[in-house]
């Protein structure tokens, strides 16, 4: 007797798109600010010297913020329309749209967080959706929020709940920036949205599988809001606050093994993958994410080109960076790495929380 084989449910991306604001920020427009490190201590030495250290640190040259009649949900609104107009889906069709952020809407004129109602209800309302069944809600999940998105939504589309699911990451990080603290030269604003959609066949395609974890213990605040650097600063905002250090060896520690164990979760090896796209937090920590990820594996030497980055001309966006990269590369705008059918790609980030993630994807 013939065995029948059943079609599984696969999570494939179907749209993606981008928003990067007009506004290029250069690290020469850095020179006049006055730095001071945590203690309020100004700090001894020359701005240009603070400068060519972080860029040899970060690999940052430049940066994009938003001018200051967007916010983060009208970013994440062009983002969204992005997608949906270049794949052709029906707005109207989607079933979720997940918004990842940390700081939702923060004005240029009143630099508080507002997050009511959330920004995923906004921006459904800014695509004038009208489905009641389009069901909109924020994910706070630091850095890795997008990426904790798609995870979700594959949950959703293989129980059979969902056919189609929006995910969005957007952030406005330049709102939040103490310019007396080094660390906001880091800091960015950008919008990615990726369509996921239910598919059935024979062969495992698209999400492939994922892997999460958050360590609260003593990590919780190495990534938090906090006063200005400057002590004789009179405003009362606060601004995101980092241990960059403490973040650094934390990251390199616990973020190669999360990748390894998504991997070994698909049954694949290192060897298998073709793309690995990281979280745009700072170049010299994702080289070296990337170095132990390979170790893990026994692998001395990292191939070429496995890891594109934006980080130099787009800084680090947060959430935006991981679904601003993966619809640079499917649109064929990065030069030197093209995706092609077959191809396993996995994704990684870290941020807030402590949280970390990590999702492989095979391209159908």
């Amino acid at each position: 007797m013939k065995k029948t084989v059943k079609k599984m449910i696969n999570s494939i991306i179907i749209g993606t798109g981008s928003y990067i604001p007009m506004k290029t920020v250069y690290n020469k427009d850095f020179l006049n600010n006055e730095f001071y490190d945590r203690d309020g201590i100004k700090i001894d030495k020359s701005n240009e010297e603070i400068i060519e250290r972080f860029k040899q640190i970060t690999s940052i040259q430049e940066r994009r913020y938003v001018t200051d009649d967007l916010v983060a949900s009208d970013i994440g609104f062009y983002a969204a329309k992005d997608a949906l107009d270049s794949s052709d889906t029906d707005k109207e069709s989607i079933d979720y749209i997940i918004v990842g952020h940390n700081f939702g809407d923060v004005r240029a004129d009143n630099k508080r967080s507002d997050f009511v109602p959330s920004l995923a209800a906004r921006i459904k309302h800014k695509l004038k959706i009208n489905n009641p069944k389009t069901v909109a809600y924020d994910l706070p999940f630091g850095c890795p929020a997008w990426l904790q998105g798609l995870i979700q939504a594959d949950y959703y589309l293989k129980s059979g709940d969902a056919k189609k699911v929006l995910v969005i990451g957007t952030e406005t990080l330049s709102r939040i920036s103490d310019p007396h603290d080094r660390d906001s030269m880091i800091y960015a604003d950008g919008a990615g949205a990726t369509i996921i959609e239910a598919k059935k066949g024979f062969k495992p395609k698209g999400i492939l599988s994922h892997n999460s974890r958050s360590d609260t213990t003593n990590q919780t605040f190495m990534l938090r809001v906090g006063k200005s650097n400057n002590p004789d600063y009179k405003g009362s905002e606060l601004f995101l606050k980092m241990d960059g250090h403490k973040l650094y060896e934390y990251a390199l520690k616990t973020v190669p093994q999360t990748i390894k164990d998504c991997i070994d979760k698909a049954i694949l090896s290192i060897k298998d993958i073709s793309k690995v796209l990281i979280h745009q937090a700072n170049g010299k920590m994702d080289d070296a994410i990337l170095k132990r990820l390979y170790s893990l594996f026994n692998i001395k030497e990292v191939p070429v080109n496995i890891m594109p980055m934006t980080i130099s001309w787009l800084g680090n966006s947060s959430v935006a960076t991981l679904p601003t990269l993966i619809d640079l590369l499917l649109k064929r705008k990065i030069s030197g790495y093209r995706l092609k059918r077959g191809d396993v790609i996995v994704f990684a980030s870290v941020g807030a929380g402590m949280n970390i993630n990590s999702l492989a994807y095979r391209i159908p």
